[in-house]
């Protein structure tokens, strides 16, 4: 139980480092929360801090969901936080609950009075480290859609549409191997139907 506390506290804490504040106040002295839509996300950066800077924020929100799920789980691996009799993977789930946790935190940042982003790009960051295949090819159809009809809202449903549905190919069809198929397969669904009710 303690590792799991501490895969959650420091998965959250990372979550919480607020690189669009930090990144506003050292290269423009200001604090981007007073400007734009005050949001300390990506989409804020951009507009306020310009794209060399905004790209420079995305990358490290990104990188705070792919620390969390690539190299805090394993701080704290292998002693397992509970006994499993499920067809879940251990070291799946506590990845997912790292990832999520960063995901909070960037959200609900105890840095600045949990206020924070969308937490779009860290969940990206998890989504990588948890499947980076399937995410390279949602990007693609992503980007299809968009330039084909000029809409990003219908490129990210396609995208989330999508994103279960390759997995499901690769794991059944091409019977690829998915290490932790039996979790993400789930969660995937889950994710993807989060993502296109919000874009309703």
């Amino acid at each position: 139980m303690l590792n799991l506390i501490g895969i959650i506290v420091t998965s959250y804490l990372i979550g919480s480092i607020p690189f669009a504040l930090i990144v506003g106040k050292i290269f423009k002295k200001i604090d981007i929360r007073n400007y734009g839509s005050g949001n300390l996300g990506s989409t804020n950066a951009f507009r306020v801090l310009g794209i060399p800077l905004g790209i420079l924020v995305q990358i490290l929100d990104i990188s705070k969901g792919l620390f969390a799920v690539l190299v805090v789980t394993r701080l704290f691996y292998p002693d397992l936080p509970f006994e499993n009799y499920t067809p879940f993977e251990d070291i799946t789930v506590l990845k997912i609950i790292s990832g999520l946790s960063a995901v909070i935190g960037h959200t609900y940042s105890v840095f600045v009075n949990f206020k924070g982003g969308k937490g779009i790009n860290t969940a990206l960051g998890m989504l990588i480290s948890l499947a980076p295949v399937e995410v390279g090819i949602s990007v693609g159809f992503f980007i299809i859609t968009l330039l084909s009809s000029g809409y990003v809202s219908l490129g990210s449903i396609v995208a989330s549409f999508l994103f279960p549905v390759i997995m499901f190919i690769r794991e059944n069809i091409f019977k690829v191997d998915i290490y932790g198929y039996n979790t993400l397969i789930f969660f995937s669904i889950g994710i993807s139907i989060l993502l296109i009710y919000n874009h309703r």
